[in-house]
């Protein structure tokens, strides 16, 4: 046999002197205030979990902003070498170290990006000057003075580029 139910009472209509009546607001109030805590707290959870994963993703950043100028430095190393017809041991130890170097950074996430005989990005690309050129439309980059690298997804440092303008006779 079930038990008969009483029918929930209107709470705006219910006598403010009837305790029963109260009781059953005030938990009305308090379950929906529950829920609402509980809803905000799973979010905070997901945003923590969601932001945490982001700064581990990207925590390399500052060690790796400043190994680059190393990186750059054997490069042109490197660049001295090869001109002054250098492959002794010191050159191609200087090589290793470098290799060595640009392997650790990719294993963290460091990648160079490819510039060279691409459009213009002010994201990704940092004009240092420009040139005319009748060969390349305007706004390709046509010389990567410093290598641009990118975090994952992020950039990292950007490219100092060239940038090709429209050629003097294309202008007239």
């Amino acid at each position: 046999m079930s038990e008969p139910t009483t029918p929930e009472p209107d709470l705006e209509t219910a006598d403010p002197g009837d305790p029963l009546a109260v009781a059953q607001q005030q938990r009305d109030e308090y379950l929906t205030l529950l829920k609402q805590t509980r809803a905000e707290f799973e979010n905070y959870q997901k945003r923590s979990a969601r932001d945490r994963d982001q700064e581990r993703k990207y925590v390399f950043a500052g060690p790796a902003r400043d190994l680059l100028p190393a990186l750059d430095n054997l490069d042109r190393a490197l660049d001295a070498a090869r001109k002054a017809g250098d492959n002794g041991p010191l050159a191609k130890g200087v090589e290793l170290v470098q290799q060595q170097l640009r392997e650790a950074l990719r294993r963290h996430g460091v990648t160079p990006m490819t510039a060279a005989g691409t459009a213009f990005d002010p994201d990704r690309h940092e004009a240092v000057m420009q040139q005319a050129a009748a060969d390349h439309p305007a706004g390709t980059v046509l010389q990567v003075l410093q290598p641009g690298y990118l975090l994952h997804d992020r950039v990292l440092r950007p490219a100092s580029v060239i940038v090709s303008t429209q050629a003097a006779s294309e202008k007239e």
